[in-house]
């Protein structure tokens, strides 16, 4: 297979279009639909109503995350207005394996599909269900899970270290990948930028996106039959339409979050953004990586299993055993 083979995500204009096909939505129907989402918000109504009218999949993530947001504890619901896709439904949400089964049969309800109990096994972050539920509207193959990324794991795949290192925890996906880095004060170029005035620089939060991006390289991206990506091929190349935003300090945790725009190898160009809370940090339209194939490590053979083959076959029943080759 040659070298320069596409590896490009499928965009909106290479997803199914829509308006889908969708069923007359009467009075009576309509009726039906704000009586299951009384507990709901009036927006998360219109949203269930233009998609039932349109079948347009727009409308899909407002309505999800409204469904959510009903079952989640009160106190709990200002994480949503974020609209973090990397917030976890267990950890973050609170919310459970019962009331996740309430939350699928309210969705199936209003949106008027099925979902199989074993496919909800993999959806752990409220992105994973609006990628889930947007891939069984439109008919695309349902999404590989989610992988959580301890920084345990991230140090020991990525080239980049400590000191230079800019992310505490990372998800990653086939679609995209969020981090999170909190700046402690203690970075040693906060020694001098700037006195007395301690501020992240603009661009080490470029290369907390460029990290990101080569974290999905590694441990998302679509790669050839028995290959991988190299970790010591990638290397920046350049960025476009970067904006800065937010002054950041001491004590402020950024999100992170690339996707994917073009990957043809030898390049790979995300968009990305970094924000604290609410506030938008940095913006960059592009940011653009070179990257390399290298053949995939070969899996070792178990220690068991060698030591299985290896082992003499035992004496037949009722057969002598073998002379010792020692002396007396």
């Amino acid at each position: 297979m040659s070298d320069s083979v596409s590896h490009s995500q499928p965009s909106n204009s290479t997803k199914q279009p829509f308006p889908l096909p969708v069923k007359p939505f009467t009075p009576e129907d309509e009726a039906t639909l704000r009586e299951s989402l009384k507990r709901c918000s009036p927006s998360t109504f219109e949203a269930a109503v233009q998609f039932r009218r349109t079948g347009n999949p727009e409308h899909m993530p407002a309505v999800v995350i409204g469904v959510v947001e009903r079952f989640v504890e009160p106190d709990l619901r200002a994480k949503l207005k974020d609209a973090d896709d990397d917030l976890r439904l267990i950890e973050d949400l609170g919310i459970d394996s019962l009331t996740m089964m309430e939350i699928v049969i309210l969705v199936e309800e209003v949106l008027q599909l099925t979902i199989n109990n074993d496919e909800l096994r993999n959806l752990r972050t409220v992105g994973d269900v609006k990628l889930f539920i947007d891939c069984k509207i439109r008919g695309l193959p349902l999404p590989k899970p989610t992988k959580f990324l301890p920084i345990e794991h991230i140090g020991s795949v990525m080239p980049i270290q400590p000191p230079f290192l800019f992310l505490n925890e990372a998800s990653v996906n086939s679609v995209s990948a969020n981090g999170k880095y909190k700046i402690t004060g203690q970075e040693f170029f906060l020694q001098g930028h700037f006195k007395d005035n301690p501020v992240m620089p603009a661009s080490m939060m470029l290369e907390a996106l460029g990290q990101l991006g080569v974290l999905y390289l590694l441990e998302g991206a679509p790669a050839e039959p028995g290959k991988v990506v190299g970790p010591n091929t990638i290397f920046f190349t350049g960025c476009e339409g970067v904006r800065a935003h937010r002054v950041c300090r001491p004590g402020d945790i950024l999100s992170i979050s690339i996707k994917p725009k073009r990957m043809k190898m030898p390049l790979a160009t995300f968009t990305g953004a970094i924000r604290v809370g609410q506030e938008k940090a940095v913006i960059a339209e592009e940011i653009t990586l070179t990257f390399g194939f290298v053949d995939a490590p070969v899996a070792p053979v178990p220690a068991a299993a060698s030591t299985e083959s290896a082992a003499p076959a035992p004496a037949a029943e009722g057969s002598a055993p073998a002379p010792s080759s020692g002396t007396n």
